[in-house]
C-alpha cells in the first residue's frame, strides 16, 4: 500500500483492500492475497480436474475449507447417499480431492458441517479485515463481519487453490444508511428486502455495498448476515458492515477464532476497521426504517416485492418499458393477477432454511409463532437448519419438538430446497412460502413459484394457509 493511500480518508473496504494487494494492477486488475477460501461440493470438481491436468498442488491447504452443502440429502437422521447419481458423484469427489490435496473436510456426518456461509462464522473463521471468497455467490454473507467477501466462479476457484490470489479490479463502493427503529414485527430479511424493493435489483450493480445507521447498529450478527446476504440480490458484488462490540462478542471464544494474545492483538487491529470521517463513496442511499413492514415478494426477483399487507401490483402502472416487460413475465409465471391481496394468495409449501434463514436466531423466531398451532393440513412444512451445530442448539432448546408438533418436518443441515439440488424442491405450479434468497424462475423447482419472506412470516402462513403474518393468526 502506497503512503498516499494510507494517510487519505478511506472506506472500510478500501482499507481491507489495501492491506491485501499483492501487487497493484495500474491500467490491469490488482492481485489480492486470499486469507480464507471455502469450497463446496458443486464449484470445486472442475478446479480440482484442472489442477491435476497441470501438475499443481494447493497452494495452503490450511487456508482452504471444505463442507459439503448443496446437494446432501436432508431428509435422513444421519449421512445417507444422494438420490441422484451426479449429485453422490459430487460429494465423492469432494471427499477424493479433500483428502488428495490435504485440505480440512467437514463431510455429511460431522458435527460442523452445514451451509458453507453458515459454518465459517459459527466456527470463528470469518473474521473482520480479511479476505474470503468461495464459488458461491452468496459468500457476501461475511461481509457481515467487516470481511471482503466474494462469489468467485470456477476458474477462479482453481487459481486461488493453485496460488492463494486472486485478480481483481478494485470494484467502486456503495453507502446504504438504515436509521430508524423499525416497527414490530419487522425482521432484517424485511429490511433487505425493503432495501432491494426500494433500490432495485441493480442498484449495487458492480460494487462493494457498506451498511451503516442506527438500524444496522442494533442487529445481532445473525440479523447482520441476513443483511449481507441478499447484498448480491441488488447486484452488489459484496456487502459489509463495520465490527463492533456485537462482532467481538460473537467471535469471542469460537473454535478457530484468535485465543490469548493472538486474541487482544487481533482486537486492536479491528478496532481500526471503520470508514474515516471524510472518506467518498461513489453512490449513496439512505432508507428510513420506520416506513418497513414485512415483506413478501410477488415476482421473479427479489425487488420485486411488497408489503404483506399491499395486493399484487399492476404493470398497466410501470412507466419503464422495460420494467413493465419484467413485470407482465413474471405475473404470468406466478400466476398472479394484479390487484389481488397477498394474504389471500394460497401456498404449498412453507421452507425455513438457507444461508440466509437458517440460523439459531432465525428458529427461534419461526418456533415462537409456532407454539400451540398447527400447520395447515394443506401445507408441506419443512425447516432445514443451517448447520449441524445450529441443527445440535436448537434441540437443545427443544425447538425441533416444537416444529415437529406443530407439524413441520425437521431435517438435517444443507442448502435443502433453497437451490433444489437436493431432492428438496416446488413442483411444477406449486406454490411456496420461501426464506431463501432467490426467487427466479425455477430457482426451487422447475416450474415452482416462489415467495421470499421472513421466518416470523413463513411460520404463519404455515398455519394461516396463505400468505400471512404472525399478528394475522388467532
Amino acid at each position: 500500500m502506497q503512503p498516499e493511500a494510507a494517510a487519505r480518508p478511506r472506506t472500510l473496504s478500501d482499507k481491507v483492500w489495501d492491506t491485501h494487494v499483492v501487487r497493484p494492477g495500474a491500467d490491469a486488475p490488482d492481485l489480492l492475497y486470499i486469507d480464507l477460501h471455502l469450497i463446496h461440493e458443486v464449484t470445486s470438481p472442475q478446479a480440482f480436474a484442472a489442477l491435476r491436468a497441470a501438475g499443481r498442488e494447493v497452494r495452503r491447504p490450511l487456508q482452504t475449507l471444505a463442507t459439503t452443502d448443496h446437494v446432501v440429502p436432508t431428509g435422513q437422521p444421519g449421512p445417507a447417499p444422494a438420490a441422484d447419481p451426479d449429485a453422490e458423484r459430487q460429494i465423492n469427489a469432494l471427499a477424493t480431492n479433500s483428502s488428495r490435496f490435504g485440505l480440512p473436510l467437514y463431510p455429511q456426518g460431522d458435527p460442523r458441517q452445514g451451509i458453507v456461509h453458515v459454518i465459517g462464522p459459527e466456527q470463528g473463521l470469518t473474521l473482520p479485515g480479511t479476505t474470503i471468497v468461495c464459488g458461491d455467490s452468496h459468500t457476501s454473507t461475511h461481509g457481515a463481519f467487516g470481511a471482503l467477501a466474494f462469489g468467485i466462479g470456477t476458474s477462479q476457484v482453481e487459481h486461488v487453490l493453485a496460488t492463494q490470489t486472486l485478480t481483481m479490479r478494485r470494484p467502486q463502493t456503495m453507502s446504504v444508511r438504515i436509521d430508524g427503529d423499525p416497527a414490530p414485527g419487522v425482521s432484517a430479511k424485511d429490511l433487505i428486502l425493503g432495501v432491494i424493493g426500494r433500490l432495485g435489483a441493480a442498484a449495487g450493480t458492480g460494487a462493494i455495498i457498506e451498511y451503516h445507521g442506527s438500524t444496522i447498529d442494533q442487529l445481532s450478527m445473525d440479523a447482520r448476515m441476513t443483511i449481507c446476504n441478499m447484498s448480491i440480490e441488488a447486484g452488489a458484488r459484496a456487502g459489509m458492515i463495520a465490527p463492533d462490540e456485537t462482532t467481538y462478542a460473537y467471535l469471542r471464544g469460537r473454535p478457530r477464532a484468535p485465543q490469548g494474545d493472538l486474541w487482544h492483538h487481533a482486537l486492536a487491529y479491528w478496532r481500526t476497521l471503520r470508514t474515516d470521517q471524510g472518506a467518498r463513496f461513489d453512490r449513496h442511499a439512505r432508507i428510513d426504517a420506520t416506513q418497513l413492514a414485512p415483506y413478501v415478494t410477488w415476482g421473479t426477483n427479489p425487488a420485486q416485492s411488497v408489503p404483506l399487507d399491499a395486493a399484487v401490483p399492476d404493470p398497466a402502472a410501470v412507466t419503464d418499458a422495460p420494467e413493465r416487460e419484467r413485470a407482465l413475465r413474471a405475473l404470468h409465471y406466478m400466476d398472479l393477477r394484479p390487484g389481488t391481496p397477498m394474504k389471500d394468495i394460497p401456498v404449498d409449501v412453507v421452507f425455513i432454511g438457507s444461508c440466509t434463514n437458517g440460523r439459531l436466531e432465525d428458529l427461534r423466531a419461526a418456533a415462537d409463532v409456532l407454539r400451540g398451532r398447527t400447520v395447515r393440513p394443506t401445507v408441506r412444512a419443512l425447516v432445514v437448519p443451517g448447520s449441524s451445530a445450529v441443527k445440535e442448539q436448537a434441540e437443545r432448546e427443544g425447538l425441533d419438538e416444537v416444529f415437529i408438533k406443530a407439524g413441520f418436518q425437521w431435517r438435517t443441515a444443507g442448502c435443502s430446497m433453497c437451490c433444489a439440488m437436493n431432492g428438496d424442491l416446488l413442483l411444477p405450479g406449486q406454490r411456496g412460502a420461501s426464506t431463501s434468497n432467490r426467487n427466479f424462475e425455477g430457482r426451487q423447482g422447475a416450474g415452482g413459484r416462489t415467495h421470499l419472506v421472513s421466518p416470523q412470516v413463513a411460520a404463519a402462513t404455515a398455519v394461516a394457509g396463505t400468505l400471512a403474518a404472525p399478528s394475522d393468526l388467532a
